[in-house]
């Protein structure tokens, strides 16, 4: 099997488990916002997420002539099964925690979700992986890094406030008319959202419907008239509690995982092999999978959020999307395991850097949705506070990086 032995090469795991971990949020997002159901889309993203496991596991998890290596520890269930155990938990909360994020990005926006969610994790996390690697980590580096991750909880939740009065207040002024669920395409009634052109509406011929500008009142209502999950008229309290449900979800997989390749509770037999990573992630990758999928198809029939009931039938004919979610799944995938890759060497509490992904998802959140487009003052000035906390704070947790003997 391959093992990654320094701390730069920890590192560089870290570096694309960052990008990995930050980039399937927003092509969730947009699969959302374009209507399609959440069901079907978290049901393709599941299959490539265990996908990307399996590869792992039968390439880096088989590479060499050391033992134990993959397959070998498959054989060994009887012997290692209180590890095995340990993993498939970290899977199942996680598998849920990202379940839960699918709703929440959807009532909070994916930046102030992603900030939020991660600096949960790091908190609680970090600190209990702390103690499971034998205090590895440098304590004076890694726990002021866990207290600004843990303003960047307050200012995250000051955020999404912020943002969403600014959005009230657009929707205010909007005639009675215009309000969100009158009509499948809003159009826009106010001079500065009309574009120079029009676009065509393939369903309607050759008439033209203009489209609204990012960041105005007239383009929060085409997305709310066309995404899968109605946001309008909603308490943006429900959002930030599945956040933090989320958060909490998140905080709990990675030192699972630690006690699944480590065994600090001592639960195997002396004499018995830790588990290797790939192989604990194999496990970790399939029960996240049948949590998901149980969950899932569930949904297609009792649906949750106002979302649409759907079906097996529904489901498999959905093509609309169906690359880009499987997409997802595998950069999740990959992500997830480079993560573990890095913190069996640098230690887990280290590795919890990825969580720097919010600083990914932001500029996609900006870039592709228009997030926080013509906003108040007051909410750029937390969202740039926000982001510059988080930045300090990851790069003081990069710094508490040791390495595991």
């Amino acid at each position: 099997m391959y093992m990654v032995e320094s701390k730069a090469g920890a590192i560089v795991c870290m570096l694309f488990s960052l990008f990995f971990l930050g980039t399937w949020p927003a092509i969730m997002t947009l699969l959302e916002r374009r209507g399609r159901p959440p069901q079907h889309t978290y049901l393709d993203y599941t299959m490539t997420n265990l996908l990307a496991a399996i590869i792992i596991a039968f390439t880096l998890g088989e590479f060499g002539d050391a033992r134990p290596n993959f397959i070998y520890q498959l054989t060994e269930l009887k012997d290692n099964w209180p590890s095995v155990l340990f993993a498939m938990a970290g899977g199942v909360v996680l598998s849920i925690g990202n379940l839960a994020t699918q709703y929440a990005w959807a009532f909070v926006g994916l930046s102030v979700t992603e900030v939020i969610c991660s600096s949960i994790t790091v908190v609680i996390g970090s600190t209990f992986n702390y103690f499971l690697d034998d205090k590895i980590n440098k304590a004076e580096i890694l726990f002021p890094g866990i207290a600004c991750f843990l303003v960047a909880v307050g200012l995250g939740s000051a955020v999404h406030s912020s943002n969403a009065a600014d959005n009230r207040a657009k929707l205010n002024n909007l005639p009675s008319d215009s309000k969100p669920g009158t009509r499948a395409t809003f159009i826009p009634t106010s001079s500065e959202t009309l574009p120079e052109n029009g676009i065509k509406d393939p369903e309607v011929g050759n008439d033209t419907v203009v489209k609204a500008k990012a960041g105005t009142a007239g383009f929060l209502v085409e997305i709310e008239n066309r995404r899968s999950i109605k946001v309008f008229g909603k308490s943006i309290l429900i959002g930030l509690a599945i956040t933090f449900f989320a958060g909490v979800c998140f905080s709990l997989f990675s030192p699972a995982f630690n006690l699944a390749t480590n065994d600090q509770w001592h639960a195997l037999k002396k004499g018995v092999p830790h588990l290797i990573v790939y192989t604990a992630f194999f496990y970790f990758s399939v029960s996240g999978f049948v949590i998901a999928l149980i969950l899932n198809i569930r949904f297609l029939f009792s649906p949750i959020m106002d979302t649409h009931r759907s079906s097996f039938k529904a489901y498999l004919n959905d093509w609309n999307g169906r690359g880009w979610a499987l997409l997802a799944g595998l950069l999740c995938g990959f992500g997830n395991g480079l993560q573990f890759m890095g913190g069996q060497t640098a230690g887990y509490a280290a590795a919890d850097a990825v969580q720097a992904l919010p600083l990914v998802s932001t500029f996609w959140g900006i870039l592709l949705f228009g997030e926080y487009r013509k906003s108040s003052r007051r909410t750029y000035i937390l969202l740039v506070s926000m982001l510059s906390m988080f930045i300090v704070a990851v790069a003081v947790l990069m710094a508490s990086a040791g390495h595991r003997k």
